[in-house]
């Protein structure tokens, strides 16, 4: 079985989610599904971790869930996608510890039910650590065939699962210019969020590249932000679709459910609408729900789910930034369960 080389370090690592170690070399098969980001400190996170059932539940090519099981033998793991090609890149991937593995067709807001429906797996043990990774993979940006990208000219399918649900072109058929100009105001195109609108369902787009056409129609060369134009539709787009804010609401909820006490939250985001949510949840969790003033201390006798690791989310090193662009906009959050 190929293994991690961990290598102890000479610094004092303690703090309250710090396993006592460092990873200081990563030994592990290359990942041509996806390159996960901020892997060392998601190993390092749930190698500390009792023994017990870990869920991915957003598993992609698991890549963190290979290196995860690598480093962490106490641990057994359930994987959770929707997306047919990760689920069977990830069972290439995962062949070495075919025997902790289990990988489900489902969501993560299905989370709860998945690790009810399978406690023969489960086998009592505690479920000590949930890990979700948002948003869309390297591999379903860089296939044109599923048309997440403006970079290649495709079908408007945009489907997290293919086999099942409307494509974003039979949304974008059926949805009117007053709602479809809130989606995108509320994924942060918020200046031509009615133009663009307007634009788009007049141009009925059925592929990538005219979908690209119609924002461009719509803003105006001077107006234009760093990046590509139709950057943030696209995503507004694919979380519409995919009903991403609706599942992540509920996948969290699951999480904090499941977790045994002592156990640990970890959620990497992508864009500033995920990380709000992820904050509030957690700050909810942690607090009971409790607002009275600050000053005068909780009199209302809210009690918290959680103790949150900190404040501000955890970012990705310039180090590896240079190595993996992707990770420059992720954000790492994390929470224990309260043991009572």
């Amino acid at each position: 079985m190929r293994s991690l080389a961990i290598v102890k370090s000479g610094r004092d690592t303690s703090s309250a989610f710090s396993p006592g170690f460092t990873i200081e070399r990563l030994q592990m098969a290359p990942d041509n599904y996806h390159q996960p980001v901020l892997e060392q400190e998601i190993v390092e996170l749930f190698t500390s971790l009792a023994a017990g059932v870990m869920v991915d539940a957003t598993l992609g090519g698991a890549g963190h869930a290979y290196a995860i099981l690598a480093s962490a033998p106490q641990l057994r793991l359930i994987g959770i996608d929707r997306d047919p090609d990760a689920r069977e890149a990830a069972r290439r991937r995962l062949v070495d510890f075919a025997d902790r593995t289990m990988i489900v067709d489902a969501s993560f807001a299905d989370l709860a039910r998945v690790v009810r429906e399978n406690d023969a797996f489960v086998n009592a043990d505690p479920v000590t650590g949930v890990l979700m990774d948002l948003g869309v993979s390297s591999h379903q940006l860089d296939d044109a065939t599923r048309g997440f990208s403006f970079r290649a000219d495709a079908p408007l399918d945009m489907r997290m699962d293919p086999t099942q649900g409307e494509t974003a072109a039979q949304y974008l058929a059926r949805v009117d210019p007053h709602e479809f100009a809130r989606v995108l105001r509320a994924n942060g195109e918020n200046r031509f969020a009615g133009a663009i609108a307007k634009s788009v369902l007049d141009r009925q787009p059925t592929t990538t590249f005219e979908l690209t056409e119609a924002v461009e129609r719509a803003v105006p060369m001077a107006a234009r932000r760093r990046g590509h134009v139709a950057t943030r539709v696209f995503q507004a787009l694919r979380i519409e679709v995919n009903q991403e804010a609706e599942q992540l609401a509920a996948g969290l909820e699951a999480a904090l459910d499941v977790l045994a006490p002592a156990g640990v939250l970890a959620v990497i985001s992508y864009h500033s609408g995920e990380d709000r949510v992820v904050k509030a949840t957690l700050h909810e969790a942690a607090t009971g729900g409790c607002t009275c003033p600050p000053e005068l201390g909780c009199v209302c006798g809210a009690v918290g789910r959680v103790t949150v690791f900190k404040a501000s989310a955890r970012l990705a090193s310039a180090a590896e930034i240079a190595l993996n662009p992707r990770a420059r906009s992720a954000r790492l959050r994390i929470a224990r369960k309260v043991t009572p």
